[in-house]
């Protein structure tokens, strides 16, 4: 039986963020339009495989996901043991901009799920014109924390399983198995302190109800997609969210859940094809 290559390459590119060194690992395939994906809290750019995979996509679009530092296979900085992880919105934005800039993208589209789905609302608020479009997948301007996150980060406690935990009841129902358990597995990997330091970023520094009403749809087009069994990022935040966009589509995805690229692959790209299609179109 002949080997199965995929058609994903992985690289490192070394960006100053903060004032200090990165090393940042990222993973691409395809050409076209670059299209910049953004991982979840508490995970990595595997999410995005499926996509990478897929030749709808990759016929069309330079499809690259990267690890953001302390996630996946990017380092943390030197000096990491002395400080606590924190994730802001400031640190967001350089990070997804800086790594824009290094690899040359020419207006690319951002496409974010969960706090990545929340940082491209204010990409496209603060960076529109430099952006071709953003894809916010469970994605709202705010949503009430319902979660206690002392329980991430604790000696007595199994950091990747309670990680795993906390976010299973996330996925959707029809999910397959294989898939869910993957999306499980890039949480069980998750770095100590990591889950919880990405979720002050969506907790605490990332409330943007007051912002999304500038967002320019002239200027940088906003496509929202959330699924009907997320009941963290609900179908009702993210139409909350798009009502306060003029210009803003959204779509509730039926059957999903909150991670829908990795959980369940199959029944997303029925629902992304057609926004990448537009998104092409308005490009040409």
């Amino acid at each position: 039986m002949a080997a199965r290559i995929e058609p994903i390459a992985g690289r490192y590119v070394h960006l100053t963020l903060g004032g200090r060194d990165c090393r940042v690992y990222f993973e691409e395939a395809g050409r076209g339009i670059p299209l910049l994906c953004l991982h979840t809290a508490g995970s990595d750019g595997r999410q995005f495989r499926h996509l990478m995979n897929d030749a709808a996509v990759t016929d069309h679009f330079r499809v690259i996901a990267f690890d953001l530092p302390w996630h996946g296979k990017s380092t943390p900085p030197i000096g990491w043991e002395n400080d606590e992880y924190r994730l802001t919105t400031a640190a967001y934005v350089e990070a997804v901009m800086t790594f824009s800039r290094a690899l040359d993208l020419d207006r690319p589209v951002v496409m974010g799920c969960s706090m990545g789905g929340r940082i491209v609302l204010e990409l496209a608020a603060g960076h529109g014109p430099d952006l071709g479009a953003v894809i916010g997948l469970e994605a709202a301007d705010h949503q009430t924390p319902w979660y206690d996150t002392e329980w991430l980060h604790r000696p007595d406690v199994h950091g990747g399983e309670v990680c795993a935990a906390l976010v299973s009841g996330l996925v959707g129902a029809p999910a397959p198995d294989e898939h869910r358990w993957e999306t499980l597995w890039g949480y069980m990997q998750s770095g100590p302190g990591v889950f919880k330091g990405d979720l002050y970023f969506y907790r605490v520094d990332s409330d943007f109800r007051e912002r999304v009403a500038g967002i320019d749809t002239r200027a940088c087009p906003v496509h929202l997609l959330t699924g009907s069994y997320d009941f963290s990022c609900t179908p009702e935040d993210t139409l909350r969210t798009a009502a306060k966009i003029k210009g803003a589509e959204a779509q509730i995805m039926d059957g999903l859940g909150h991670f829908p690229m990795s959980e369940d692959p199959a029944r997303f790209r029925e629902y992304i094809l057609p926004v990448l299609a537009r998104v092409r179109a308005a490009r040409a």
